[in-house]
């Protein structure tokens, strides 16, 4: 699904439903619609889903970085004046989620990663020396889901189109460099704000030592596995994803 933004000052971004503030991350080639089953779910039940647009290709080059993203989220929930919020991010949105908690922990109710970087960046940005090569792409995009059938044309479609876009690709490179540079090891032991960790078993991009290190670290931190399972947990397995984050969420009174 499409998502129609509004635009307020520097941000982008729209709400759906009413209730705690859940705001959704996208990764670095992953847009909103990939929380469609999240955002359906939650926004019919208690929860204002909030969807802002990440400035991942709009800064200038020497701001396209995780801190800069997080400082990005920090204004926007200071424009808004958002309390208690639930952070939910994805891959690079999971890593901005953890950035921002670790500096502004009141701001923070709960936080749910899925698929963050933050301590294994290896695969960010890298194979796309053949860019050109659309069946190389395509094979790229469908390594991310445990089933390739759910890299649709669309999705297989943006990356191209993103890879191949010289601005993006350069912004890319940079933010796979920026999020190994703010590794996030030695800050996690002293977070504690409640996590939720949902996984998938079959995760090639961070795999499940990378969910399993997280959890040792967080002090206060839940552990799930979704089998048959990629990169994008809430998009292979949206109805799984939403059952164990009802009731994690049941479970932390959130």
């Amino acid at each position: 699904m499409k998502y129609v933004l509004k635009k307020e000052d520097k941000f982008s971004y729209t709400e759906i439903g009413e209730g705690r503030p859940i705001i959704i991350l996208h990764g670095l080639m992953g847009g909103l619609s990939n929380f469609d089953g999240v955002i359906n779910h939650f926004s019919e039940n208690g929860y204002k889903l909030v969807l802002p647009e990440l400035p991942v290709y709009s800064l200038g080059l020497l701001n396209t970085n995780v801190k800069n993203f997080a400082l990005h989220l920090r204004d926007f929930i200071n424009f808004k004046g958002y309390e208690n919020v639930i952070l939910l991010g994805n891959s690079l949105g999971g890593h901005i989620g953890l950035y921002y908690t670790n500096i502004y922990p009141e701001k923070v109710a709960g936080l749910v990663i899925t698929g963050s970087s933050g301590l294994y960046e290896s695969a960010m940005g890298s194979g796309y020396t053949k860019r050109s090569d659309y069946n190389v792409i395509k094979a790229k995009a469908e390594e991310v889901f445990y089933d390739s059938a759910v890299a649709t044309k669309e999705i297989v479609d943006d990356v191209y189109e993103t890879v191949n876009d010289r601005n993006k690709l350069v912004k890319t490179l940079a933010i796979a460099k920026s999020a190994i540079r703010h590794n996030m090891a030695k800050d996690l032991p002293k977070m504690n704000t409640p996590t939720c960790i949902i996984w998938g078993k079959n995760d090639i991009v961070t795999p499940p030592n990378v969910a399993e290190e997280f959890h040792e670290l967080l002090p206060d931190s839940d552990l799930y596995w979704i089998d048959k399972c990629g990169h994008a947990a809430m998009m292979e397995h949206p109805d799984k994803f939403n059952e164990i984050l009802s009731s994690w969420l049941e479970m932390r009174k959130l």
